[in-house]
């Protein structure tokens, strides 16, 4: 089982089913949000000390993963 696999759940009772980190409520959509907002890794850790320098790569990795899919051209 790779490291993303082990940090990121989804539980239907949970946040509505979407992906979080180690069955936590911070959703991956969070910590993208807060990448996206342009803080850092160290940013991030500080404002939830409950993640993990993993998490957030995982959560990246996750995210990269579900867009990564061929799109074919009719």
């Amino acid at each position: 089982m790779s490291a993303e696999q082990e940090r990121i759940t989804v539980n239907p009772r949970q946040c509505g089913g979407r992906p979080c980190i180690r069955g936590m409520r911070i959703r991956v959509t969070d910590v993208l949000e807060l990448l996206g907002a342009g803080l850092t890794f160290e940013q991030i850790l500080d404002e939830m000390p409950d993640l993990e320098r993993g998490d957030i790569t995982a959560a990246i990795l996750y995210a990269s993963r579900g867009i990564d899919h061929p799109v074919i051209a009719a």
